[in-house]
């Protein structure tokens, strides 16, 4: 009596797999197959012999799940059948941050067919490996490190899994350089003054915040980012002038923090 012992695809080294893989069917008694049973679809093998059947998963088979599969012989009778699961292909719609500093760091991935396991791809940097058994719509990583040619650049993310690779041109994330600052315009002022904040990598501004000699801090919510410069007000609030005592001013990016000296006078 024809016999199988295992089920096998050669992409995945389990059993489990997709559309188009091809499948070892290990048993013995096998050697008079005509045709695979693939849950409910006949398929033609593509190699016999008596310990190994090979056949390609129709375009057919159900988008995921558990099938059964055995062979049918010339004989008449059909082997006892294994289960084969199809996993479904993944697909990738958002990813969040959207901006990550040039050490890399957590992103989180949204999609589907994410629970089989895979690897998450940034661009074309050394892809992420997750575990099988997680979510199915979401995944998080740890994206890797990498620094642009210039202040940023933008990397696609998608998802590759036992069922494929999801949907490209969908989710990106920015890489940005940390900020730079050679100078302001005025160095000092009261409440109210207009400065210009000169320098670099100044893209994906997060905050501006002007510190006294105390140490108390206010952010200005105008701030605006202009690339190579950013106008900003010192923000009304409870800073406490000091003319002979400078305070500073943080530009915060995805990228990371950079402070410059400025005094908050009467």
């Amino acid at each position: 009596m024809a016999t199988i012992t295992s089920l096998v695809d050669t992409t995945t080294s389990t059993n489990q797999g997709k559309v188009g893989d091809t499948v070892n069917i290990n048993g013995s008694a096998l050697g008079t197959t005509i045709s695979v049973n693939f849950g409910g679809t006949t398929v033609a093998p593509t190699s016999v012999s008596a310990t190994l059947v090979t056949f390609v998963i129709p375009s057919t088979a159900p988008c995921s799940g558990q099938v059964q599969v055995s062979v049918n012989l010339s004989n008449g009778t059909k082997s006892n059948a294994l289960p084969f699961f199809i996993v479904a292909a993944p697909s990738t719609t958002t990813a969040s941050p959207t901006c990550l500093p040039v050490g890399g760091g957590s992103v989180t991935v949204l999609g589907t067919g994410f629970a089989a396991g895979g690897q998450v791809n940034v661009g074309a940097l050394t892809p992420v490996t997750f575990a099988a058994g997680g979510s199915n719509t979401s995944v998080t990583v740890t994206a890797p490190a990498h620094t642009p040619t210039g202040c940023s650049d933008s990397q696609q993310i998608t998802v590759t899994t036992p069922g494929g690779t999801g949907t490209a041109g969908t989710a990106f994330v920015t890489y940005q350089k940390a900020p730079t600052i050679t100078g302001t315009t005025p160095t000092s002022g009261p409440t109210g003054t207009s400065v210009t904040i000169n320098g670099s990598c100044f893209d994906n501004l997060i905050s501006v915040t002007y510190t006294d000699s105390t140490g108390h801090t206010e952010t200005d919510p105008t701030a605006a980012s202009f690339g190579t410069f950013v106008l900003s007000t010192v923000p009304d609030g409870t800073l406490v002038p000091d003319n002979a005592n400078p305070g500073s001013i943080t530009v915060t990016t995805c990228g990371g923090s950079t402070t410059t000296p400025f005094t908050i006078t009467t």
